[in-house]
């Protein structure tokens, strides 16, 4: 019996476990990497192995990083079930098919620009830029790219074209194979093999997943944390600590170690944080923009705002979700109340009140309306996608903000290496380390460099995943007896220093590099 450790390993995204039992061969998780464009295309194409031989998968949550590679597995041969809680399923609803939507408009620019380059190139006269405006008017219309006439010169010149990892339709067949279960309830995994979900407290229905397979009449259980939620925060309810009996005794425990190597500011101290942030910006007449993912964190966000306009701590300036997955992923949390802390069934259901839903908050669909919301001076928060500012309207917003003072960037969850939203966060605290003196650091996105003369901040307490010591306390104060730790879903350094902390704790603990295969004695 053998666990192969292939994505998530001594860094954040792309998790991905197999674990080998007998004729049952188990998936943990299929996530998208996340970071540089090449490298991430290149990681995200293929899996490491057929995935005709998985048995079954089980899916810890529905982010991207653990999801996100789903509709490549069951259109390549695939026949098995993915299992995770019902609210994970009803989510990856809409992530997914985001997902191919998201890829799909990439691939038809890069296509675009490639088209257009040829013309460029095969056009008459010396002067580039009008050849180039022409080339643009053949392949554009009012309404944006004219992909006919696009894909027909693509075949016309046996030009290399760029294709979606999956498509919308792959997306949408790959729905068909999710099976809901609830939480601390048996379920048959495979041959040899069956699990039971405890909840993670990290996003709305994280599983932590207890695994119990057998081999040659050998029994093991192996225990994987997916992510784990930090303790006491609004919303969802904590990690479990009370495991049932038969599922305590680990002879392997999969545990994330994003921030292995830090802690976060007290959760009692995240609303004042927002609170002040929030004063400070709109006192100068600026905008907040908040770079957030659309499931999880956008609604915690809602969620504290609403609070603080309730007690009329701060001014009630509109607020704007522009992101229609957040929109979506708004509804998801409104149709699972089941899942909230006693604290938020007393602060909001008890009174009949919607958490995520208030007088001054607005959903922005319409591309139009985001345009022209993107172009207003008056101060207000917009809450926008992508988290780590790769894609989406988010990028559009910060190029109308980024270049003023009196507006604030404030970063509300983890920056992947590699991504935008890193360079943002680096250069900003680097910027204000240095006083905010002299010229402003510069950021290259859509095309164009952008001085970075906002004020960036960032509040860890609104983190999703727990701090060192947050997962310290579900390893000390559960009821879990544990042989063995792998950690993963980190990068290289905080992991290493989170093995180092948990060896002087006492605990065995295994580092695995990718590809590494590691046996269940």
């Amino acid at each position: 019996m053998h666990i192969t450790f292939y994505g998530a390993v001594r860094e954040v995204t792309g998790s991905l476990h197999l674990l080998s039992a007998g004729d049952d061969q188990i998936l943990m998780d299929c996530g998208m990497f996340q970071g540089r464009r090449k490298e991430t295309d290149r990681k995200n194409r293929m899996l490491p192995f057929d995935p005709g031989i998985i048995t079954n998968m089980i899916l810890s949550h529905a982010h991207i990083d653990h999801s996100g590679r789903i509709p490549l597995l069951t259109k390549d041969g695939f026949t098995g079930r993915v299992f995770s809680t019902r609210a994970t399923s009803d989510a990856c609803r809409y992530l997914l098919p985001d997902s191919a939507h998201i890829q799909e408009s990439d691939a038809n620019y890069l296509n675009y620009k490639t088209v257009r380059n040829v013309l460029t190139d095969m056009a008459a006269g010396k002067n580039k830029e009008k050849k180039r405006e022409s080339a643009r008017r053949r392949l554009r219309t009012e309404r944006g790219l004219n992909l006919e006439a696009i894909y027909e010169l693509i075949d016309r010149y046996h030009l290399d074209a760029v294709s979606p990892i999956y498509t919308s339709a792959d997306a949408e067949a790959a729905l068909s194979f999710f099976d809901s279960r609830p939480y601390e309830e048996t379920f048959t995994l495979g041959h040899g093999t069956e699990c039971r979900f405890y909840d993670a407290g990290h996003i709305l229905g994280s599983a932590i997943s207890i695994i119990h397979a057998t081999e040659n009449s050998h029994r093991r259980t192996i225990g994987f944390t997916g992510d784990i939620g930090r303790f006491n925060k609004p919303i969802l309810k904590d990690p479990t600590l009370e495991f049932q009996p038969e599922d305590r005794d680990l002879d392997l425990l999969i545990m994330e170690s994003t921030y292995g190597d830090r802690t976060h500011e007290p959760v009692k101290d995240m609303a004042p944080h927002l609170k002040q942030v929030l004063n400070d910006t709109i006192s100068r007449g600026g905008t907040v923009v908040i770079p957030s993912f659309a499931f999880g964190r956008t609604q915690e966000l809602l969620y504290v705002i609403h609070d603080l306009y309730n007690n009329k701590e701060v001014p009630e300036v509109p607020v704007y979700v522009d992101s229609p997955l957040a929109t979506r992923m708004t509804k998801v949390f409104g149709e699972h109340p089941e899942m909230y802390d006693q604290q938020t069934h007393e602060d909001f259901l008890e009174e009949g009140k919607n958490p995520f839903m208030f007088k001054k908050v607005q959903f922005v669909t319409d591309v139009e309306d985001s345009m022209a919301l993107m172009r207003r001076e008056d101060p207000h928060i917009v809450i926008s996608a992508s988290g780590m500012c790769e894609a989406g309207r988010i990028l559009h917003h910060l190029r109308y903000k980024i270049h003023n003072t009196k507006h604030t960037i404030l970063i509300v969850g983890y920056m992947a290496a590699h991504t935008l939203g890193r360079r943002l966060l680096e250069k900003g605290e680097e910027y204000a380390a240095n006083g905010r003196q002299g010229e402003p650091p510069k950021l290259r996105f859509l095309n164009k460099e952008y001085p970075l003369k906002a004020e960036v901040v960032k509040l860890g307490g609104f983190s999703a995943h727990g701090d060192k010591n947050e997962m310290l306390k579900f390893l000390k104060e559960s009821n879990l007896r544990i042989k063995k730790i792998a950690l993963v879903h980190g990068e290289e350094a905080p992991t290493l220093a989170f093995s180092d902390t948990l060896k002087k704790a006492g605990y065995s603990v295994h580092v695995p590099k990718a590809g590494e295969t590691l046996k269940i004695r």
